[in-house]
C-alpha cells in the first residue's frame, strides 16, 4: 500500500518567490516551514513522489527531499568538515604560504570529484608542506570561514538531543577547534606530523579515508543503538560517498559534479540550514 511521503521544496533566501508556485504543482496540503522551505504531503510511491517534485521544479533553484513521513527527523548526523562546515580547504590555505595554491586547488578539486585517488592526492599535497613552520597553523586558523547555517544547524541539532560528529580528511589541528566551539560531539580528523618546529610534510596514522568516515557513522549508530534509517550525513566530495551512501539520509551539500551526480539528495541551492528543513524543523525551532 503506498505511504503518504512529504516533500520537502528549500530555496535560497533570494529564491522564495518561486516556491509557492512550484509548491501549488505537486497538489498536496502545503505546510511552510520558513519562507524559504516548505513541506508537501503527497500520496503515493517515493519514486513517483520524486518525479512528480522533479517536474515541478524543473531548472528552478529549488532542492529537494522525498521522505516517508515517519522517521524523518535522525539521531545522528556525520558531517564533513572542509567546504560543508567551514567553507575552506585548508590544504589550500598552507599551500598559499608556499605561493601555490593554484596548484593544490587543482589537485583538490581533481580528488574531490573522484579523478584521483584521495589517499595519494593527500600524500601528494602534505608533503608539497614540508618544511612550513609550524606558527603558519594557526595563521591559517584564523582565516577559517564558517558555512552559513553551520552554527545553527549544529545548536538547533544538540538541543533536540541529536549526536552530532565531524570527521574530515583534513587536520586535527583546524577541525578539533572548530568542533569544539560549534558544539559537535565527536571529531576525527588526520594529525599533521611536526619536527624541530617545522611540518614534517607526513601524517600520523592512521589516515581518515572515505571508508573512516563510513565506519564512523556504523559504529556510532551501534553504540547509540540507532537504526541506520535514524542516521543522516553531509559532504561535498568523492570521500564522503560511502558515508552518504551507507546514511539513512545521506546529503550531498554545494557538491562537486561527480558527486552530485551519484547522491540522490544534495542541498544545491540553501545553506546549511537546509539540512533541518529535510527533516521537518520550523524556523522557529532553529538556533545557532
Amino acid at each position: 500500500m503506498p505511504m503518504q511521503q512529504v516533500v520537502t521544496l528549500i530555496a535560497g533566501p533570494s529564491d522564495a518567490a518561486v516556491l509557492p508556485g512550484c509548491a501549488a504543482m505537486l497538489g498536496g496540503k502545503v505546510e511552510w516551514l520558513a519562507p524559504t522551505a516548505c513541506d508537501v504531503a503527497v500520496s503515493g510511491h517515493a519514486a513517483d513522489a520524486e518525479a512528480l517534485a522533479r517536474a515541478a521544479v524543473g531548472e528552478r533553484p529549488i532542492d529537494v527531499v522525498v521522505q516517508s513521513l515517519a522517521g524523518r527527523k535522525k539521531r545522528l548526523l556525520v558531517a564533513d568538515f572542509e567546504s560543508t562546515i567551514i567553507e575552506n580547504e585548508m590544504l589550500e590555505e598552507l599551500a598559499d604560504f608556499l605561493g601555490m595554491r593554484a596548484h593544490v586547488a587543482e589537485i583538490t578539486r581533481r580528488a574531490m570529484n573522484g579523478e584521483i585517488d584521495f589517499l595519494a592526492a593527500l600524500s601528494e599535497r602534505v608533503a608539497l608542506l614540508r618544511g612550513l613552520p609550524a606558527s603558519v597553523l594557526d595563521e591559517a586558523a584564523a582565516r577559517i570561514r564558517l558555512m552559513p547555517g553551520a552554527a545553527s544547524l549544529i545548536a538547533t541539532l544538540r538541543r533536540a538531543g541529536v549526536h552530532t560528529a565531524l570527521v574530515s580528511g583534513g587536520f586535527t589541528v583546524f577541525a578539533e577547534p572548530v568542533a569544539a566551539t560549534l558544539g559537535f560531539d565527536r571529531v576525527a580528523a588526520n594529525r599533521l606530523d611536526i619536527a624541530d618546529g617545522k611540518l614534517a610534510g607526513t601524517l600520523t596514522p592512521p589516515i581518515v579515508t572515505g571508508a573512516t568516515k563510513r565506519d564512523m557513522l556504523v559504529s556510532l549508530a551501534a553504540e547509540l543503538g540507532l537504526d541506520r534509517a535514524e542516521t543522516m550525513a553531509v559532504g561535498d566530495g568523492a570521500n564522503d560517498l560511502p558515508m552518504l551512501r551507507e546514511a539513512g539520509l545521506g546529503v550531498a551539500f554545494h557538491a562537486k559534479p561527480a558527486v552530485a551526480a551519484a547522491t540522490r539528495w544534495r542541498i544545491d541551492h540553501a545553506d546549511l540550514t537546509g539540512l533541518l528543513y529535510a527533516q521537518g524543523y520550523r524556523e522557529a525551532e532553529i538556533g545557532g
